[in-house]
């Protein structure tokens, strides 16, 4: 079992950059595939962006491309997500996710099995 624990998110003015991190527990980390989602009040989760457990690939919705990478650090248990040129529309709760195998899941929120609790990330005008 996996347990992950977001932290870094905050309020940020429009233009801006903010770094999420995720710390997952267990000896496992460098087996998962991790990922970041995000929910808005009144929307669905919406996925980002997942990083294959070595850290070689990486896939990133075309709505974040070009803004946000994702990338992480085996020796720490971390995943990170660097979120830059932020958005009014930006604003949501962030969540890390991870699975051995999300196969054809891996844009999808069923295609993770262990979840975080996420961390809210607002951005102001």
């Amino acid at each position: 079992q996996v347990q992950l624990a977001e932290s870094g998110g905050g309020l940020v003015q429009a233009g801006g950059s903010l770094r999420l991190s995720c710390t997952a527990s267990g000896r496992t980390f460098s087996s998962y595939f991790m990922g970041w989602f995000r929910q808005a009040p009144g929307k669905e989760r919406e996925w980002l962006t997942t990083i294959s457990p070595n850290g070689g690939r990486t896939y990133t919705s075309d709505s974040v491309k070009g803004r946000f990478t994702i990338s992480r650090d085996n020796a720490k248990n971390t995943v990170y997500l660097q979120m830059d040129s932020l958005k009014l529309e930006d604003t949501a709760i962030y969540y890390c996710a991870a699975d051995n195998n999300p196969g054809a899941g891996v844009r999808k929120s069923a295609g993770y099995l262990y979840w975080g609790q996420g961390t809210q990330v607002a951005v102001s005008s």
